[in-house]
């Protein structure tokens, strides 16, 4: 069976054809602003419909650029981080008694020093 596998050429990993004489779909670029000045360009196709709204990096909604809806405006819910979630579950008085425990347990050898 070794003499009649394939060789040289893993199937199906590799495409044998090019991009030579390949015409892409015509492209419009469309921008979005969020409330935090962050702009977003996203590349559709010509002729489909574009979403009034796109979520930003940041979370927060962005609309697209030159929609002056009076929507644009609304007040939108701030993203929790990280640290707000922690304060939900932590007071900072018990991060602190945490911290030096951990702390403690690193001079104790607990841990290894990492050089």
């Amino acid at each position: 069976m070794a003499e009649r596998s394939l060789r040289g050429m893993s199937i199906g990993a590799k495409s044998l054809e090019s991009d030579d004489n390949v015409d892409f779909a015509a492209r419009t670029d469309v921008a979005y602003i969020c409330p935090k000045g962050h702009r977003t360009i996203l590349p559709f196709a010509e002729g489909a419909e574009f979403p009034d709204e796109w979520e930003c990096r940041c979370g927060a909604v962005a609309h697209r650029e030159g929609d002056d809806d009076s929507e644009a405006d609304e007040i939108t819910k701030p993203t929790r981080t990280h640290w707000d979630m922690l304060m939900e579950r932590r007071t900072e008085d018990e991060l602190k008694a945490l911290l030096e425990k951990r702390l403690q347990m690193h001079r104790d050898g607990w841990f290894p020093d990492y050089e």
